[in-house]
């Protein structure tokens, strides 16, 4: 149940080697509004105070000083201090004890009284002594987390936090069993490397009952979905296979409407380039409510990855993200390019890759000039990216021989020439 403080020294206690054969009896006290006594006011009751107050336990301090902390807990009302030392009967009553002062003999006596009234009480000075130990706790999403390895703190708390961070992060599953609640999330997975997912959108993704994937969202996450997880490949594979918006948006309206936990996983950020609000919009007209995760966009994530800063002091003031799906003289595209050509900050060309000879022709013929830098970072973020550099003159001829793929992120302008060329 508990776990001795690192400070603690344990001297041998002979009497005890009977119980050192047995492990300590986990269990988890539920303390509101019992009372519980805490014998000294320095830096050990400092630390487990605020655990104790947020249990809803009546606690009484005594002690006859404290440090700055608890005397502010005190002033606030969230434990009532006895300014005084330790005197026999003090732990009568109580459900629980903390015993922490700087007085040994004191301390021994204060056992003594709660192993007389069969109260449980926690050791600062003497961990053998105790009938109770305090684990290293951690929370994470309603999980409280409690670990014992015996007498190394230091490795429980080791334990403690790599099973917290794995909550956090979502690399350790803890999924809902009792009352649990369906959801539907468009969760932006980032651009590519399954490190870059943010925690909240991963923790999702680990209480998922079905993902809807997109080919540019981080696939390798998949492989660590449990195999009750139904999987609905979006493709999205650019000029290839791919699945209608308006069937990807029935599919998550089928499976909300079922009860069931939806992620649709997406590349980068669900509303840059993402059709994320079509995808809101069509579960809004359902009744269905979502959660939207944003996600690192590839427009400044990918040019970062390849040694390139969108911005620069002195060089570029300003950056404009565009989609390059559509030439610039289709009369489907909103894109005023004639007023891009005009801007001297950085320009950022998503799913170009395609037109970008047009691109290119379009910026000369406004006004850029033909030797403006311009990079085309393909697969950005994961192990097979690449950054192949050109200029606004040579990039159609570049991509041909080069042999070019989407995805790739474009990036013109002086930026290009800072950083190392990777």
């Amino acid at each position: 149940m508990a776990e001795p403080d690192e400070q603690a020294t344990s001297p041998a206690h002979p009497q005890h080697d009977a119980r050192e054969e047995h492990p300590a009896y986990p269990v988890g006290l539920r303390l509101a509004g019992r009372r519980v006594v805490v014998l000294g006011g320095g830096q050990v009751a400092q630390r487990r105070l605020p655990a104790l107050i947020a249990a809803g336990a009546d606690i009484t301090l005594i002690s006859p000083s404290a440090t700055p902390s608890v005397e502010a807990m005190a002033e606030t009302g969230e434990i009532t201090w006895t300014r005084r030392r330790y005197q026999d009967g003090d732990i009568a009553d109580a459900w629980y004890a903390l015993v922490a002062t700087s007085d040994h003999v004191a301390n021994e006596t204060a056992s003594a009284e709660a192993e007389r009234t069969k109260t449980w009480c926690v050791r600062s000075d003497d961990a053998e002594a105790a009938t109770a130990w305090t684990p290293a706790t951690g929370r994470s999403e309603g999980v409280t987390v409690a670990v014992l390895t015996g007498r190394d703190p230091r490795r429980s708390a080791a334990v403690r936090d790599a099973i917290v961070e794995g909550l956090r992060d979502g690399s350790l599953a803890a999924p809902h069993s009792r009352d649990r609640r369906p959801f539907v999330a468009l969760v932006g997975g980032g651009p590519g490397d399954p490190d870059l997912i943010t925690v909240r959108g991963r923790r999702l993704l680990a209480e998922a009952d079905v993902v809807i994937a997109d080919r540019l969202g981080p696939r390798d996450l998949l492989d660590e979905l449990p195999p009750h997880v139904e999987v609905i490949d979006a493709a999205k594979i650019p000029y290839g296979r791919f699945m209608a918006q308006e069937a990807i948006n029935n599919a998550l309206v089928e499976h909300a409407k079922a009860g069931r936990s939806v992620v649709r996983l997406k590349g980068g950020d669900p509303f840059v380039f993402g059709r994320g609000m079509e995808e809101a919009q069509a579960l809004a007209e359902a009744g269905i409510a979502c959660t939207v995760v944003p996600g690192i966009s590839s427009s400044i994530s990918v040019p970062g990855a390849a040694g390139i800063p969108v911005t620069h002091r002195g060089v570029a003031h300003e950056f404009t993200v565009v989609s390059g799906h559509v030439a610039p003289d289709d009369p489907r595209s909103l894109v005023d390019w004639k007023s891009l050509a005009k801007l001297t900050g950085t320009l950022v060309i998503l799913m170009g890759v395609d037109k970008i000879g047009a691109i290119a022709e379009a910026l000369i013929a406004h006004g850029k000039a033909p030797d403006t830098p311009l990079a085309l970072v393909q697969e950005g973020t994961t192990a097979a990216q690449r950054r192949v550099d050109a200029t606004l003159a040579t990039v159609a001829e570049t991509v041909r021989a080069q042999d070019v793929r989407p995805p790739a992120v474009i990036v013109v302008g002086d930026v290009v020439a800072e950083g190392p060329h990777k």
